[in-house]
């Protein structure tokens, strides 16, 4: 057959592949240990921490939902931040987005401090964040398209050009999207990462990470030094993750929809100073959005007018949105990035990528779109006017 179509992929991965009992659904694999069939002779499995089939089968799948060479599943999304992070040596330079999520600004200082490489935070978005690339020569050059919590668009095939010919590896983080709504290979990156806990998995029960490759040799050194760390995902979690990407492409196309007309609403809310969404034809990033990826994906943020009692009376009002970190599942969700997701960044860094404390972002579920508009509507309007006018004032 030709190459098939990333939603057959998703659901058909491993389906009627158990050849001894005729199982539709691939089983999951928890031994910790497998025998030997005898004196040196190994099977293809011996320990799990170097490799079990249930987690090769959602490696493999990962790997061509992205059309990449091979992939790495790791025990979580930091864990193959981490991962990735072994590709470089002290004294080389890491480049990497000034507003990305506060858990990788704060692995990449705590590990630049201890002096494992050369780091820069740069804005990816701007000629000048794009000539560092071009002057510094780093080794590894790190983006997040779209940026959390801000929703900023890089333009990854300009990037990737200017990495290559820097000599460096483009990796980019593709956990707002997924392979159903951007492949970044495609644009030129070496390498993906994921934090397989959010849309991939998709119901807020499992936590795992993954990094696809776009060559074997990437691959298979990355899977070397995962085994040899310790940090490989475990057997259940990969089974849960894989039964999330079958419904992957279904879930992703109802977050999209309820986000772009819950950004509109926002959009035109006279409580609402700002609303970051690419989907939105006003956004900065938007022509680049609509031009590298299928979809502007379930995530958005926005600026409340007034200060921190209009943020607190929103978020004390929403009845549909949890209050919680995370992103991705089916539930809706609401952050506060400030002193949340980005809470381990200092106030110098969060304002110099323009993270305010009015910012909220909201993880669009898949309930009602009538129910999550009238939710967020009812919460904006219980914040006090006298607040609302004296900041547009």
């Amino acid at each position: 057959m030709k190459a098939r179509n990333p939603s057959t992929v998703a659901v058909r991965s491993g389906l009627a592949s158990d050849s001894q009992h005729g199982a539709v659904i691939p089983p999951v694999h928890l031994s910790s240990n497998f025998t030997f069939a005898g004196y040196a002779q190994q099977r293809q499995y011996d320990y799990t921490r170097s490799g079990n089939p249930t987690r090769d089968l959602l490696g493999s799948t990962l790997a061509e939902l992205e059309g990449a060479a091979g992939a790495v599943v790791t025990s979580s999304g930091m864990a193959a931040l981490t991962l990735l992070l072994q590709l470089v040596d002290p004294g080389d330079l890491v480049i990497a987005p000034h507003d990305c999520y506060g858990g990788t600004h704060r692995l990449l200082k705590h590990l630049a401090s201890r002096g494992q490489f050369r780091l820069e935070f740069v804005d990816q978005t701007s000629a000048q964040g794009l000539g560092s690339v071009q002057r510094n020569c780093p080794r590894l050059v790190l983006v997040e398209s779209p940026s959390n919590p801000l929703l900023r668009i890089v333009d990854i095939s300009r990037i990737a050009g200017l990495a290559k010919r820097a000599g460096a590896l483009l990796a980019v983080d593709n956990t707002f999207l997924s392979p159903a709504l951007q492949t970044p290979i495609d644009l030129g990156a070496d390498l993906v990462v994921h934090s397989t806990t959010k849309y991939l998995n998709g119901h807020s029960d499992v936590v795992g990470g993954a990094i696809v490759a776009a060559t074997t040799e990437l691959a298979n050194e990355l899977g070397a030094i995962a085994n040899t760390l310790g940090i490989t995902g475990a057997p259940f979690d990969s089974y849960l993750t894989l039964r999330g990407v079958r419904t992957l492409q279904a879930r992703v196309r109802q977050h999209e929809d309820n986000a772009r007309q819950l950004a509109g609403l926002l959009d035109n809310h006279p409580a609402v100073a700002a609303v970051h969404y690419p989907g939105l034809s006003r956004h900065p990033g938007h022509q680049i959005a609509a031009a590298q990826q299928r979809g502007f994906g379930g995530m958005l943020s926005f600026e409340l007018q007034g200060g921190t009692g209009a943020v607190q009376s929103f978020l004390e009002s929403l009845q549909l949105f949890s209050l919680a970190e995370s992103l991705g599942g089916v539930e809706s969700l609401v952050c506060h990035p400030r002193t949340m997701t980005h809470a381990a960044m200092s106030n110098e860094a969060c304002d110099a990528a323009g993270i305010s404390a009015q910012l909220i972002r909201l993880s669009v579920g898949i309930e009602d779109i009538d129910d999550l508009a009238a939710d967020v509507l009812n919460s904006l309007g219980s914040i006090p006017y006298a607040t609302m006018a004296r900041a547009i004032a």
